[in-house]
């Protein structure tokens, strides 16, 4: 166990001594492990400046249609704990690429709808924005879902598939 301890210790200190690292991005990963883990605590730890930046706080994804997994917000929030540091978080709910592209390209969220088929990052994420949004029922949401008293989060409109939204613009 020593042989590894000293081994790690070299490799994390050739690898601090050898570059600077402006910013680590979490994201989801099926292929995470400890050593990532690490490797991401310490960039930001011992890189003055670093940004520490997550795609998004997803507990969980869809990577089969059967099936929750461990999402984004789950690695992220193992960065958080080992670096006592929130993300800048640039994925949906945010609103962070929204107001960019808004400013960017002189857009109106008036104009806008954000259509998606996730309440918690998609219709949150145009409601943040001020856009009026569409829940399309054909991915993560369940009609079931979008009706339970429990849900807080409405969208303006839903539809089952996103081909439903010709008969929304009236086409």
């Amino acid at each position: 166990m020593q042989l590894v301890r000293i081994v790690t210790q070299v490799i994390f200190t050739e690898a601090f001594n050898n570059c600077r690292v402006g910013a680590v991005v979490v994201g989801i990963d099926p292929k995470i492990n400890y050593y990532k883990l690490q490797y991401g605590t310490l960039c930001i730890r011992e890189n003055p400046g670093c940004l520490f930046i997550a795609t998004n706080r997803d507990a969980v994804g869809h990577m089969t249609p059967s099936q929750e997994w461990p999402g984004a917000g789950c690695m992220v929030a193992a960065v958080c704990g080992s670096t006592q540091k929130e993300p800048v978080v640039v994925g949906k709910p945010s609103t962070f690429m929204m107001d960019f592209l808004l400013e960017k390209f002189n857009l109106s969220c008036s104009k806008m709808c954000m259509v998606g088929d996730r309440l918690d990052t998609d219709i949150l994420f145009g409601q943040s924005a001020g856009c009026k949004t569409l829940l399309v029922l054909s991915g993560c949401t369940t009609q079931s879902a979008l009706q339970d008293p429990s849900n807080n989060i409405q969208p303006d409109y839903y539809a089952t598939k996103i081909s439903d939204m010709l008969e929304l613009l009236g086409a």
